[in-house]
């Protein structure tokens, strides 16, 4: 820690098509981070140059609203996460974005409000029965993807970690109701 501020630097990736949808999905990222006292920068996805993943030590890719999907449009703004090594957490949106780079299809299957998962093995400082906080209309199959292995899940996939890589995804929003993940995450060793 630098003055009291944490020396490493999250990139923190909001992938929201509106400016309101950041207020809910990309604030709630950025006061963690604050209150845990960690130098962060966030970038919309559109705008992400090599230089921003290169100075950052992490990164985290904000989901968006259920109908703001307009970044599936533009996944090839994110082929830089198969070579990337540096950790990276996707949340709903995000969790997409990792799955369909790794070459999964979108499923529909909309959970809405909180819900119950079941965290077979340690994830991100949880193990066990856990309440989340679910917002989404779509999914991505990672049963069909050997490079990660499923840690929960209720009706479809809820949190995957590549099995090389520091690469996690969770389709519930940690930012609501288990605010503990992203801090775990933000204190993996890099």
């Amino acid at each position: 820690m630098e003055n009291g501020v944490d020396s490493k630097m999250i990139l923190v990736i909001d992938i929201c098509r509106e400016k309101m949808h950041k207020l809910e999905f990309v604030n709630p990222i950025e006061n963690i981070l604050k209150g845990c006292k960690i130098n962060y920068s966030t970038k919309h996805y559109i705008k992400i140059t090599q230089k921003d993943l290169e100075k950052s030590d992490k990164i985290i890719i904000c989901g968006t609203s259920l109908k703001d999907n307009d970044f599936f449009k533009y996944i090839g703004k994110f082929d830089w996460i198969k070579s990337c090594n540096k950790p990276i957490l996707g949340i709903c949106g995000g969790m997409h974005i990792i799955g369909l780079i790794f070459g999964g299809k979108l499923k529909n299957k909309k959970q809405i409000g909180k819900i119950s998962i079941y965290f077979k093995k340690q994830f991100l400082g949880i193990k066990g029965e856990k309440q989340v906080y679910s917002l989404h209309g779509l999914f991505v199959n990672f049963k069909k993807l050997k490079e990660f292995e499923i840690y929960a899940e209720n009706q479809c996939e809820q949190a995957v970690k590549h099995k090389q890589k520091e690469i996690y995804g969770v389709l519930f929003h940690p930012e609501v109701r288990n605010k503990e993940m992203v801090k775990k995450f933000c204190d993996l060793k890099t």
